[in-house]
């Protein structure tokens, strides 16, 4: 009989070693401040420059980038955009960069660049990355964006 107590007490013991209960979300945990992106509109050219904003988030709307700065410009009759992020670090704007692709149809490598060349919906998609930028373009051909891409890289350093 007394074993048989013995099994009950310790097998009562190790049932009760549980850990303690889940915590329940704090009702007032404080909200996590989003970081406003940094000024960078001294890197970007003036000319054939129509507008020049700040996003607090999501550039050209996509859910998988932080804010930045998005420049429009309308050139020989077309129109397109010009954008820039500065990432905590190259690390992080390396990451940007991959999520970017991932979301590009036909994403083509460019070598000499580092960055790809795709179509997001029907827009042609350029984007670099250089250090702790993501940088790119929306609405080129290759070619056009290929050379601006270029002069943008060097406003980089």
């Amino acid at each position: 009989m007394t074993r048989q107590w013995w099994v009950a007490g310790a097998l009562a013991l190790f049932c009760s070693c549980g850990g303690s209960p889940p915590k329940e979300p704090a009702q007032n945990a404080p909200a996590v401040e989003k970081v406003k992106p940094v000024d960078e509109s001294r890197r970007f050219p003036l000319a054939d420059q129509v507008s020049l904003r700040l996003v607090d988030d999501h550039v050209l709307g996509k859910d998988f980038l932080p804010g930045g700065n998005v420049a429009e410009y309308r050139r020989k009759g077309k129109t397109y955009q010009q954008f820039l992020v500065h990432a905590k670090s190259a690390e992080a704007a390396a990451l940007l960069l991959f999520d970017f692709k991932s979301h590009l149809r036909d994403a083509k490598f460019l070598p000499h660049m580092g960055g790809y060349f795709g179509t997001d919906a029907a827009t042609p998609v350029y984007i670099l990355q250089k250090g702790a930028f993501l940088a790119g373009f929306a609405g080129l051909p290759e070619k056009d964006a290929d050379l601006l891409a270029r002069q943008f890289a060097a406003r980089l350093d």
